[in-house]
């Protein structure tokens, strides 16, 4: 792996000339660690790879926005969040039934080549696609990448008080969920 240093390529990313070269090594540092925090919000390989592209398209889009106030790591996840969650908005309002929507997730996970989980991890992202995009999310960031509350309000713009509860309902409604199955 290259050598990294973002004030090097805040530096590269500023220069006009320099500026293509940079954002390519912007996206080989970070392209691994955003997909695996979009999948576990959209759930699918396919869908996760193509909010990723959505996310290095309005970074390099917006670049001139970027105002180095966080890290530009920071500035990333928060867009990768906002396009899964604008996905999961769209993927809701165009609903119109596949004819393999009559699969459960459970079922189309396990026939995922990209997904390398058992059943139970299966049913786990089957329970968490019911919840609501907010609770989602937050139980994600929470339970799947161990972040703080603390650092989940600077990338949601919530309080903290807003994430517990939002994670307390997601955990309430995930172990009914499998109340249920049982």
């Amino acid at each position: 792996m290259m050598n990294y240093d973002e004030k090097t390529i805040l530096k590269e990313l500023s220069d006009p000339i320099g500026q293509r070269a940079a954002f390519a090594k912007v996206v080989q540092q970070y392209s691994e660690q955003l997909y695996w925090k979009i999948r576990h919000i959209v759930i699918n390989h396919e869908d996760a790879n193509d909010v990723l592209q959505n996310v290095f398209i309005k970074a390099w889009m917006n670049l001139e926005d970027f105002q180095g106030k966080a890290k530009l790591s920071t500035w990333l996840y928060r867009i990768a969040i906002n396009e899964s969650l604008d996905f999961l908005r769209k993927q809701k309002t165009q609903n119109a039934l596949s004819a393999d929507e009559d699969l459960s997730l459970a079922n189309r996970l396990l026939a995922d080549n990209y997904f390398d989980g058992d059943e139970a991890q299966a049913l786990l992202q089957e329970a968490i696609a019911q919840l609501p995009d907010v609770q989602r999310t937050v139980f994600t960031l929470r339970y799947f990448d161990e972040m703080k509350y603390s650092e989940i309000s600077r990338h949601l713009g919530t309080s903290e008080g807003a994430l517990k509860a939002s994670y307390h309902l997601a955990v309430k409604k995930i172990t009914e969920y499998f109340r249920q199955r049982d």
